[in-house]
């Protein structure tokens, strides 16, 4: 199957491997912005999954663990063993998946509104959701979802969502062994409030650490990308995560809740 997908130009050959997939209906056209500022520090690919954007489409949508056997797939053709990967949304299942299938190929999970469980149900209400969504995200982001999201089709959309509601998104993140970054904002209305899901990462034995970016809502790799860069950085380092205060803007970041299991914060 063909896979169009970006790759950084300037980064060093030893630098280690980020992949950035994208969510439901869009390509990773999106995610740009926030990969683009971390291309410099890692070898960086953003793939549109097949059956969405430029990639090849198959009579019939793939389903979650479909799309992770995919992603693995594209590794062994780019020659990478390991990777840090970077979802956003239905991205999020798809890391969990690849974790769970193949976990000495993933080295750290970072999970940027996650979605797809129980509450994004029933199809109606995941619409709602996602209307509600696009009047808060910036209005240039128009411009590359619309396109995308035709291109995706009913269809399609049905059957994914299926495939989503039918995953066991939350087992498949209490599974995780991996050292986890979750960044939700507090304006996505496809996530439950932050109160929530700090409740939920406070009760689970799971490595994670959990960071919330005010002013933000879904699509923060677009919306947000030097906050999240920032985030990233940050967390790949074993750094504490706090605010930058020379960024612009309104945006807020703050760390939440760090699991005892995750690697102690490093000083330097």
């Amino acid at each position: 199957m063909d896979v169009f997908y970006r790759e950084s130009p300037n980064a060093p050959p030893d630098a280690p491997v980020m992949v950035h997939l994208h969510g439901f209906g869009l390509s990773g056209r999106y995610l740009l912005p926030t990969a683009e500022r971390l291309a410099d520090e890692y070898r960086t690919y953003v793939p549109d999954l097949p059956g969405f954007g430029r990639s090849w489409r198959a009579p019939r949508a793939l389903d979650v663990p479909g799309l992770a056997q995919t992603a693995a797939r594209f590794l062994d053709d780019r020659g990478v063993e390991r990777a840090t990967l970077v979802g956003n949304s239905m991205g999020c299942p798809v890391i969990t998946e690849f974790a769970y299938s193949f976990p000495d190929r993933i080295d750290r999970a970072i999970l940027v509104s996650p979605a797809g469980g129980v509450y994004n149900q029933p199809l109606m209400g995941a619409i709602t959701q996602l209307a509600r969504d696009g009047g808060r995200e910036p209005k240039r982001m128009l411009r590359v979802a619309v396109p995308d999201y035709l291109k995706f089709g009913i269809p399609s959309t049905v059957r994914m969502f299926r495939s989503l509601t039918r995953y066991p998104s939350y087992e498949r993140l209490l599974a995780l062994r991996i050292p986890t970054l979750a960044v939700v904002g507090d304006r996505d209305p496809l996530m439950p409030p932050p109160a929530i899901v700090r409740e939920v990462a406070t009760n689970t034995d799971n490595h994670v650490v959990l960071v919330v970016i005010e002013g933000a809502a879904h699509a923060i790799n677009f919306s947000h990308p030097d906050e999240l860069a920032h985030v990233i950085r940050l967390f790949m380092a074993d750094k504490p995560i706090v605010d930058d205060p020379d960024l612009p803007g309104l945006a807020h970041v703050e760390e939440v809740h760090r699991s005892p299991h995750h690697p102690p914060v490093s000083d330097t």
